[in-house]
């Protein structure tokens, strides 16, 4: 029905992969009333400390109060603006593990006393991908249903683990990778002097080779700089980091997609994408829900 995505090179993956070329850009610039009704609504956002100060002196004041007051100059704020002016059944929102704890638990409890004060009941679940991919990847999924349309007692259950093997990295690795992802011997050098000031200093910061065998570190947008959190050894030669299709699917997205754009923002898109494997398994949790209710209104 409608998709907002501010980053260009993001925007350039997506019409490639999914063939659409209305692509809306900063949401912040969108007005509710201008986007589609619509049934579910997912998305991401940075997850910015929000005000839960009392609302009466702000009220005194002629200020806004609610989550217009808590949320305001978050992305978060246009989120919940979208859902008060168009309801959609379900919300799904996914952001860092940290967003549990952020500002002292309380930009967690800004968003879920927001959605309920929209009259949404509120499920949170922090689900680690190394059962899905070789990596671990810690990251919240909230999923919220509209106790307008579903009541109180929502029967939503998030999903287990897979079962069966576990992946592992090296099901991953290419056989051939270009050499030109092997670190040069002046990074390698000064990665390898950085791990040693820091280990001196009681510090854990450093690279880290990856376990063919096991899952990796968590892959982060900053991997195009050095690959350091994801290093892959080779013998008689220095570690690489992992190509783009690599990383592709280490985050667990269909070997079909092309790459579109440069290693720089591949590896950028690919530290910050949720894994796809995750929210099909979380999405057929909610599609549960939705036919559950689907019977119970027949």
């Amino acid at each position: 029905m409608f998709t907002s995505e501010w980053n260009e090179y993001s925007q350039k993956t997506y019409k490639a992969w999914y063939g659409d070329d209305h692509v809306h850009g900063d949401i912040t610039a969108i007005a509710p009333a201008d986007i589609p009704d619509h049934d579910v609504l997912a998305g991401g956002f940075p997850c910015q400390p929000f005000s839960l100060a009392g609302v009466s002196k702000k009220a005194s004041l002629g200020r806004e109060h609610g989550f217009r007051d808590k949320t305001q100059g978050t992305l978060f704020f246009h989120v919940a603006e979208i859902v008060e002016a168009k309801r959609p059944k379900v919300v799904l929102l996914e952001n860092v593990k940290n967003l549990v704890s952020h500002d002292k638990g309380r930009t967690w409890a800004v968003i879920r006393e927001t959605m309920e004060a929209l009259d949404y009941k509120v499920f949170g679940k922090i689900i680690d991908a190394k059962d899905y991919v070789p990596q671990h990847r810690e990251r919240i999924f909230i999923v919220c249903f509209d106790t307008r349309v579903f009541g109180g007692d929502i029967p939503f259950e998030f999903p287990a683990p897979p079962a069966g093997p576990k992946p592992k990295l090296r099901d991953i690795l290419e056989a051939t990778p270009d050499p030109k992802y092997t670190l040069t011997d002046n990074l390698w050098a000064y990665l390898q002097q950085y791990a040693a000031k820091h280990r001196a200093a009681g510090n854990g910061f450093g690279f880290g080779l990856a376990n063919p065998d096991g899952v990796t570190r968590t892959i982060s947008a900053r991997y195009h700089k050095d690959g350091s959190e994801i290093l892959i050894a080779q013998p008689g030669r220095n570690p690489r980091r992992l190509t783009p299709k690599e990383a592709l699917r280490l985050m667990g997205f269909p070997e079909d997609k092309p790459i579109v754009v440069s290693d720089t923002q591949a590896y950028r898109q690919f530290g910050n994408a949720l894994v796809p494997l995750i929210a099909e398994a979380v999405g057929k949790q909610v599609l549960a829900v939705l036919d559950w209710h689907r019977v119970r209104t027949a």
